[in-house]
């Protein structure tokens, strides 16, 4: 049994229009979610694959982060696929600065963490003062380092080159070129 707490104001996409979501989950992950809803504590006990069950307790925190549950539900389809989140807090000084990160890592009209995701595969989601990735692990190790980049300070140019990078090492390691790949 494990617990997982999320935001109050994210429970209801938790549970979903007449518990729908908290079945889904439930019946996926083959477990038995008990809800909170005064304080967003939420147990995970496992009634079959402990595999699954485990993967279930990021399902929830993903909700918790920001996912939609579709989004957070992928990480059941293959179990290398995984859920990651990164303090955005920790790189601010005060409330203005945390603001100001996150600007950062959104960009303007969303375009910072569009091409993210554009360029990594992965899921990206900025929620409170934590930014949640869903993806492979080469895709959420990018994400990460990109992240860290522009938390330092690094300008918006200089990351979106390294993703680009990323991206063109990646399409060669697959056997594709990225003239072909972006045509």
């Amino acid at each position: 049994m494990q617990h997982v707490k999320i935001p109050t104001e994210r429970i209801g996409v938790l549970i979903g229009e007449g518990g729908e979501t908290v079945e889904t989950i439930e019946r996926l992950a083959e477990v038995e979610l008990t809800v909170d809803s005064e304080n967003g504590a939420v147990r995970v006990e496992s009634v079959g694959d402990s595999v699954k069950a485990m993967t279930a307790t990021d399902i929830v925190e993903a909700i918790g982060r920001g996912f939609s549950p579709e989004e957070a539900l992928t990480l059941l389809d293959d179990e290398l696929r995984m859920f990651d989140v990164i303090d955005i807090e920790r790189a601010a000084r005060n409330d203005n600065d945390l603001r100001r990160q996150k600007g950062r890592l959104i960009g303007e009209g969303g375009r910072t963490r569009e091409l993210m995701e554009e360029l990594t595969g992965a899921s990206v989601v900025i929620y409170g003062s934590t930014m949640g990735i869903i993806g492979q692990p080469r895709e959420v190790e990018i994400v990460r380092s990109a992240a860290d980049m522009l938390l330092d300070g690094a300008p918006h140019g200089a990351v979106y080159s390294f993703l680009e990078r990323k991206r063109v090492e990646e399409l060669k390691s697959q056997g594709m070129d990225y003239h072909e790949y972006s045509d």
